[in-house]
């Protein structure tokens, strides 16, 4: 995956979520505990600490800093600074060369990188969407892109569909919806 690809993802959350910025939320994200609103910053902190890693290639952890956005940002401000982290991602993953390697739990390689921002996209989209009441579901070649980099044994099955069953947000014919899961970002 590349820095496009969390470009695209980005955007399809802003295009999603912007016409929604006048509703409440404070209300959960789908499933989650969390606000839609504490669940758009933490997009944009995870697109951050990617980009950061990226850019820092750390060996053996996650570099000491984060993102904090103000309490007080409104929805539409919140969407800003995810699309900004997004653009910080995608030139961290397009300026880097294709063998740096970066620590999320062992050597990760930018495409990586660039497959878990766009998947922490597309699912947070999927949650905060829940939350407002918005039906929504991912594009499906972004989602078979996801599924290929970070679950190679994925089921077969429409590829939105097999994503969000893979993460616990979904449910596939004949098989027990997931209570827990993890990827797999890491090169072997």
């Amino acid at each position: 995956m590349t820095g496009a690809d969390v470009q695209r993802a980005v955007a399809v959350m802003t295009a999603v979520l912007a016409p929604y910025d006048e509703r409440d939320w404070r209300v959960p994200a789908g499933d989650l505990t969390w606000s839609c609103w504490t669940t758009a910053a933490h997009v944009a902190h995870d697109l951050l600490a990617y980009a950061g890693q990226v850019a820092g290639r750390p060996e053996t952890g996650y570099l000491p800093f984060d993102l904090v956005v103000a309490p007080t940002a409104p929805p539409r401000e919140v969407l800003r600074v995810v699309t900004a982290c997004g653009g910080l991602l995608r030139a961290a993953v397009d300026a880097a060369a294709p063998q740096s390697r970066a620590w999320h739990y062992g050597p990760c390689d930018p495409p990586g990188f660039a497959a878990m921002g766009v998947a922490e996209t597309l699912l947070h989209t999927y949650d905060i969407t829940g939350g407002l009441g918005v039906p929504w579901q991912p594009p499906d070649d972004l989602s078979a892109a996801v599924v290929g980099r970070l679950f190679p044994d994925a089921p077969d099955g429409p590829p939105a569909a097999v994503l969000l069953w893979l993460t616990g947000r979904g449910e596939l014919p004949g098989r027990p919806r997931r209570t827990s899961w993890t990827w797999r970002a890491a090169l072997d």
